[in-house]
């Protein structure tokens, strides 16, 4: 395969010219896996027993939704091969389960069913829950919330306003504006598409689920309302059962660690990409993380790196900007306080700084995966620009240019080849590479 980088690339920095011929050999002799086929399921009927306990149905059949029950009921959501001694459903207090899915009980794929909080977490809830209303441990979780002043205030609405969501956690609910309320609306899964603003189409049953789902993990809200399919860098929503969120599998970020200098170079720039991407865009909405980990980030079989676990996300609107007032003592009741304590205090969302997500991943994920990688002087200059990329007492501008020169040297060590099939052969046209 022909590298072909250019004179202005060799002098980008000393050295480069025997980058050059050390990129080209690598490309030749370093091979990814093939991807992997999707699952087949053996055809031996098994007893994948989804029983309303593991799936948190007992607790609150309406809390997040059932729109995808059925697919857990009729065995077309199924675990492989790593089930719990008993043979019926995994181990209980795991985040996230890989499974099986398949819309016609033939064709297979994998896909990923997560919590929207940890197990513990959700017994705490439920205690605080059953607490706030002077009932037993093992009350009706529903049946107390309905029953609250802000549930009533919701079924009187017809649109969903900024003093309906002020809620504590999570970050997304910083800065909540009329133009981002109304997109929740027109694009919430649990109802049929009515392409209103106006929650005239929605049930009792659907506030319901839409206010516990915002006061418990925003995740499945931005999977609805940022799409990939339109470009936005997360997996795609297939629905709710209980507490779990269903959505497309991928590889997690640290599995990457080990990765070959090419494929760690392209994961790198992907990543500041999609932080590009968050800060800056055609809706005009500023997308930052509140805190970073490995974790957080997938890749698809393709190559291509996604934001897996979008629950430290925040959203501020810049174009309207936020419209919540400070949520007062008054206002504060249980859906205050489902997943943090009541007495959590939120930053304003004029504190967040553009280059809050760009610190935290130039921190916490990209060293692990460039480390040592590349040869002197590359691999020292990209270290450099690393510090100076997480140092959060920088200015915005010099920790933004930072990263803007790293994207720049991460591009140069780039290849095109079939083994990144997410842009192959689209890269074979493109003078870039």
């Amino acid at each position: 395969m022909e590298l072909w980088l250019g004179s202005e690339a060799a002098a980008f920095y000393p050295g480069w010219p025997a980058l050059l011929l050390w990129v080209s050999a690598l490309s030749c002799s370093v091979s990814l896996p093939d991807p992997p086929s999707p699952s087949l399921v053996p055809q031996v009927r098994t007893n994948y027993n989804f029983g309303r306990t593991f799936l948190g149905l007992d607790k609150c059949n309406a809390c997040i939704g059932t729109s995808i029950c059925k697919k857990f009921f009729k065995e077309e959501i199924r675990f492989d091969n790593w089930l719990a001694s008993h043979l019926e459903v995994p181990l209980d207090y795991l985040p996230s389960y890989p499974v099986n899915y398949s819309d016609d009980s033939k064709t297979w794929h994998p896909v990923e069913i997560s919590r929207l909080v940890s197990k513990h977490q959700n017994e705490i809830s439920d205690r605080r829950i059953c607490a706030s209303a002077a009932a037993p441990k093992t009350c009706s979780i529903e049946h107390v919330l309905r029953k609250t002043r802000r549930f009533q205030k919701w079924l009187q609405a017809k649109r969903l306003t900024p003093d309906l969501v002020q809620l504590s956690p999570p970050p997304v609910l910083l800065a909540w504006s009329q133009r981002l309320l109304d997109r929740v609306v027109r694009r919430y899964a649990e109802v049929a598409d009515a392409s209103s603003i106006f929650m005239d189409h929605f049930t009792d049953l659907d506030k319901f689920r839409l206010l516990h789902t915002l006061a418990v993990s925003a995740q499945p809200i931005l999977l609805q309302i940022f799409p990939g399919a339109e470009g936005w860098p997360l997996p795609k929503y297939l629905d709710y059962c209980g507490r779990f969120l269903v959505s497309t599998s991928t590889s997690p970020l640290q599995e990457s660690y080990g990765a070959p200098p090419d494929q760690a170079a392209d994961l790198a720039y992907q990543l500041l990409g999609v932080l590009e991407s968050l800060r800056s865009n055609d809706l005009n909405y500023f997308l930052y993380f509140t805190h970073v980990d490995a974790a957080m980030f997938g890749i698809f079989n393709n190559g291509h790196l996604f934001i897996w676990d979008a629950s430290a996300l925040g959203v501020i609107d810049k174009q309207e900007g936020s419209q919540a007032a400070i949520m007062a003592e008054e206002n504060k009741d249980i859906f205050s306080c489902l997943v943090a304590g009541c007495q959590a205090e939120l930053p304003s969302c004029d504190t967040i700084p553009e280059k809050q997500s760009l610190v935290l991943v130039c921190r916490q994920a990209l060293p692990q995966l460039l480390q040592g990688k590349f040869p002197s002087p590359v691999q020292e200059r990209i270290d450099t620009l690393l510090v100076q990329c997480g140092e959060g007492a920088l200015p915005d501008p010099e920790v933004l240019g930072a990263a803007s020169q790293l994207k720049d040297i991460l591009r140069l060590l780039r290849i095109c080849d079939p083994r990144f099939a997410y842009r192959y052969p689209d890269c074979k046209y493109n003078d870039k590479f």
